[in-house]
């Protein structure tokens, strides 16, 4: 789920970390009001550099599905039409979030399936209810992330203050500004909408490919619309039993650890970065750049918080380390400001559309489950994991606190556990922070007819159509011809990682290579599920 995945960390008993009461129990699913089937979609060409056969429409569905005839929202959908003399129908996808937008996201898919297998299906993109070219486009969070925040770790009352007054504030702007809209705002109803695309489209059934929160996307549909599917793709899987307090808490720990295996691939390359040999040593001067980060911002832009938000993106996508360890060794070595601002400018500065994505993300997590009200609560909870994970937990906290007061009440989390769906094939790293690899083994028995292949090793977020070829075979065999392995237990099948990056600069150049990396993951899977803020 983008940045902030629903999670279960390995290896972590979250017993000891939270309330029982806090644990909201899944409830079946609800019974899918019908609506009237929109109307036939316009398509107009809309192609990019990148994939110039892109097509663009609209597609009208409800505010509210238990009133099907009232108000009305436009749902921006996007088509790479098939080629192939027979098509095998429609591929729905998308990148994740809540709030992530998946126009684009046809055209990747179109250009990077294996040509004959993308020339069977019409791939559609949507920009979710709320998101990006969707009508209403939700933004309450203008100027929320303007650098430097108050630091994350609120070690003072007046960082603690400071950091409250932010999320309340966001909170209270939100119920202000879109009032009774907010509690339409949630993944039941983001499911509906997928099933109007589905009438729009003149289908009887879809084939879906969801990223990270996509995958409880496509986990709820199935629930709700069992008889609709028929192959399905489930990517970097979220683990649908911590919708979404305890997830984001057990998040902390992958990251953590993303963050430490970065730490001890520096180390590895001291005779280029220069940081230390050892990941403790690297580690050290990491957090002693955060202090130095307090006390003076870099460029006056990146203080403590924002050097956090900088570094999270590696823990999705390790390609981004050479990036990262440049500026560092640049800061560190030869107090260039500049290097940090350039990173950051690249992988953790919000713009509107940011800020667009937040505001779905915000609305959609604290809609969909309960979250604690009692803000000690989320302190105790928080002090406790930042013992043992201090890298994401307090930006994670102040990430997601926004729902300890959110003016819509909660929903409870759809029990997804299915017999009914015909086919299902779930793609995991067993190192994914976003979403950590116990989620998927939870989704594998929870969807009778689904199977399971794991890149053993892999940490990144979003591994097929990445450079995986072992894993791309399986995914190309399944849209083909529907074939998924199988083999007795949990796992039904395995491929070995890719290798982690190498350097991209000597050290004489420290810095270098930060001022690229606004190119860094450009027209790769990472584009889509690694930045900020999509999930």
């Amino acid at each position: 789920m983008g940045r902030r995945a629903a999670l279960a960390a390995a290896g972590i008993a979250l017993a000891g970390l939270i309330s029982p009461a806090l644990v909201s129990p899944a409830v079946a699913a609800p019974r899918a009001t019908p609506a009237a089937a929109p109307a036939p979609i316009a398509w107009t060409a809309c192609g990019t550099e990148n994939y110039p056969t892109l097509q663009c429409g609209k597609v009208q569905v409800p505010l509210d599905y238990s009133n099907p005839g009232g108000q009305k929202i436009t749902l921006a959908v996007s088509r790479v039409p098939h080629t192939a003399a027979k098509s095998q129908g429609v591929l729905l996808v998308n990148p994740g979030g809540p709030g992530g937008s998946g126009l684009t996201l046809a055209g990747f898919v179109a250009t990077n399936l294996p040509a004959a297998v993308a020339a069977q299906y019409d791939v559609i993109g949507f920009d979710p209810r709320g998101v990006g070219d969707s009508e209403p486009a939700l933004n309450c969070a203008e100027g929320l992330f303007n650098p430097p925040r108050p630091d994350s770790v609120p070690k003072t009352k007046a960082d603690m203050d400071a950091n409250l007054q932010r999320v309340k504030s966001f909170a209270k702007a939100c119920g202000a500004k879109y009032g009774s809209t907010l509690k339409y705002m949630d993944t039941i109803s983001a499911v509906k909408d997928m099933d109007s695309i589905r009438q729009a489209l003149s289908v009887k059934t879809i084939n879906y490919f969801g990223y990270s929160y996509g995958t409880y996307l496509g986990a709820v549909y199935a629930k709700l619309f069992p008889q609709n599917v028929r192959r399905m793709v489930l990517d970097s899987v979220v683990d649908p039993t911590g919708i979404w307090y305890e997830d984001n808490i057990a998040q902390d720990y992958a990251f953590d650890a993303r963050q430490k295996a970065f730490a001890a691939w520096v180390a590895k390359y001291d005779g280029t970065y220069h940081l230390g040999t050892t990941q403790k040593v690297v580690l050290g001067k990491w957090y002693a750049t955060r202090a130095a980060l307090k006390a003076k911002p870099a460029g006056g832009v990146v203080g403590p918080s924002e050097f956090e938000d900088t570094y999270i993106p590696g823990g999705y996508y390790n390609g981004y380390w050479p990036y990262l360890a440049d500026a560092l060794a640049a800061y560190v070595n030869q107090k260039d400001e500049q290097a940090l601002v350039d990173v950051f400018q690249a992988f953790a500065a919000i713009d509107a559309s940011g800020e667009n994505g937040f505001t779905i993300y915000s609305a959609v997590q604290c809609r969909d489950a309960h979250w604690p009200k009692n803000w000690s609560t989320w302190v105790d909870d928080t002090w406790r994991v930042y013992k043992k994970a201090p890298f994401m937990a307090w930006n994670n906290a102040w990430y997601n606190a926004a729902c300890a007061f959110w003016p819509t009440k909660s929903l409870q989390p759809i029990d997804v556990s299915n017999s009914k769906v015909q086919s299902v094939l779930i793609f995991q790293a067993t190192l994914d922070a976003a979403t950590p690899y116990p989620g998927a083994e939870v989704v594998r028995r929870k969807i009778k007819n689904s199977r399971l292949v794991v890149e053993v090793g892999g940490g990144n977020h979003g591994i097929t159509l990445g450079g995986n070829a072992c894993l791309d075979k399986y995914l190309a065999d399944y849209l083909s011809t529907g074939a998924r392995p199988d083999r007795p237990g949990t796992v039904d099948a395995t491929c070995a990682k890719v290798p982690d990056p190498v350097p991209l600069a000597p050290a004489a150049d420290a810095g270098t290579t930060a001022k690229q990396a606004l190119k860094a993951g450009r027209g790769t899977i990472h584009e889509y599920v690694a930045p900020r803020p999509v999930e």
